[in-house]
């Protein structure tokens, strides 16, 4: 007498949007190395904003030490981080 067991198979529910919603800010953090215009520079071309943006918030790191320069969802917070890393800027994202 043998007893063969059925087992139903069992599929996962797999969540499609896996993205993580939480705001996020980029921190701009001073140096000693580079120069204003250069810091002015690096912003306009990461987080695409105007000459006096960028100057307002270069003046607000060299004072303050550091300055929120972009809040927005992780990819994009990572994206303007990299950007402004590239001529050796110190940044840090985290979660707002």
């Amino acid at each position: 007498m043998s007893q063969t067991k059925t087992f139903e198979k069992y599929e996962p529910v797999i969540e499609e949007d896996t993205a993580i919603a939480l705001p996020f800010n980029v921190t701009l953090f001073n140096d000693d190395i580079h120069t204003f215009n250069e810091v002015i520079d690096q912003l306009i071309k990461a987080i695409n904003c105007s000459f006096t943006q960028a100057r307002s918030y270069a003046f607000e790191v060299h004072v303050k030490g550091k300055a929120v320069v972009f809040k927005g969802d992780l990819q994009n917070c990572l994206k303007v981080s990299s950007i402004l890393e590239e001529i050796g800027l110190h940044t840090q994202v985290t979660a707002e």
